[in-house]
């Protein structure tokens, strides 16, 4: 932990505890090796079973109102050409979101998905819009981190504070984390190389779209930064000098969430950095989270193995905007439905299997 974390986040940090009991997670177990069923035959539906009702506290979960909430910002980083498309599409997705035209409005509408997009820093104003929270921390997102830090200390925090503030505004049980900003998988590989201490080019995809020449380009650049910055090692500094206000504000709900116990559903690659951070800052977080999917983009299974997760889907998305968040949300539903609606062999009626002789 940094020495740098100021007293008010420290004291969430001190406040954040593992989900459930020892008791707890031993009923949950009882309760699914005797419905109608082999033990285990569910395969992974039953861990996630058991790890929902230890985070909500009880036999029998049910998961309230899910938010997804969709962190927006630019990067300055962008600038030096990381990305396959320019700095003026991330507000443009993001008017295509909130106009119900894109891939995340339209699974959460399908699933029934509440979704607000957060302006932590888009460098054009958005309309104002009943889906949209307004939060710039700065009007135009993020500095060029290969020429000065990204955030300073007081901007990350204050980032940090607006994702804090939406999971406490959000209903429900259960958060699911989308994001948007050209040049996020480049912040994302950025915090993996230096936190995980792994070279850039095994943390670099394709992002948007960049291969051949274009990817060697993004990888000197990513390379180049980490040298500028190469006295930062601690998270919450790592963070500021690397990241970008959509991840810190990400790194923000991530915490506030856990505090609350609720369900933190992860997306891909972007929204997994945020989850790093948060874990190298308080490694309860990672008891109320469930990774959706190991997406395309080549660092995410290094991230997700730096994490110790087990995503729940493999099917080569590298959207981003919380789709695959999204996507797994039925897998969460149907684990509580198990539990709460699935018959026992006794109020069946169905014989046990017979003990082996």
């Amino acid at each position: 932990m940094t020495a740098s974390i100021p007293s008010p986040l420290a004291d969430v940090l001190a406040r954040i505890v593992a989900p459930g009991t020892p008791a707890l997670a031993d009923a949950l177990q009882h309760l699914l090796d005797h419905k109608t069923k082999p033990v285990g035959s569910l395969g992974r539906l039953e861990p996630l079973a058991r790890q929902i009702g230890g985070i909500l506290g009880t036999t029998e979960p049910r998961l309230e109102a899910p938010q997804m909430l969709l962190f927006a910002a630019d990067h300055g980083l962008a600038r030096q050409g990381v990305s396959a498309y320019g700095q003026e599409v991330s507000w443009q997705m993001a008017q295509n979101i909130l106009h119900g035209g894109a891939a995340i409005s339209v699974l959460t509408r399908q699933h029934g998905i509440g979704l607000t997009l957060i302006d932590c820093g888009i460098a054009q104003p958005l309309p104002a819009h009943p889906q949209l929270r307004s939060a710039k921390v700065l009007p135009d997102g993020s500095a060029d981190a290969s020429e000065q830090p990204a955030m300073t200390l007081p901007q990350c925090l204050q980032a940090i504070e607006v994702g804090r503030e939406a999971v406490r505004h959000a209903p429900g049980n259960a958060i699911l984390l989308g994001e948007l900003g050209i040049g996020n998988t480049s912040a994302a590989a950025l915090l993996l190389a230096r936190l995980e201490n792994l070279p850039i080019e095994d943390c670099t995809g394709a992002g948007t779209g960049m291969h051949g020449a274009a990817w060697e380009h993004k990888v000197a650049v990513l390379r180049q930064v980490l040298h500028t910055h190469a006295a930062v090692t601690e998270p919450l500094d790592v963070l500021a000098a690397l990241g970008g206000l959509e991840l810190a504000a990400m790194v923000g709900a991530v915490l506030q969430a856990a505090l609350e116990q609720r369900v933190i559903v992860v997306d891909g690659f972007v929204t997994s950095a945020a989850v790093l951070v948060a874990a190298r800052l308080q490694a309860q977080v990672l008891g109320y989270c469930v990774f959706s999917h190991l997406s395309h983009e080549q660092g995410h299974r290094l991230m997700l193995q730096a994490l110790q997760a087990s995503p729940l889907l493999q099917m080569d998305l590298r959207l981003g905007e919380g789709s695959g968040a999204a996507l797994a949300w039925p897998l969460l539903e149907s684990a509580c439905r198990i539990l709460c609606e699935m018959a026992s062999f006794a109020s069946a009626g169905v014989s046990t299997a017979r003990t082996a002789v």
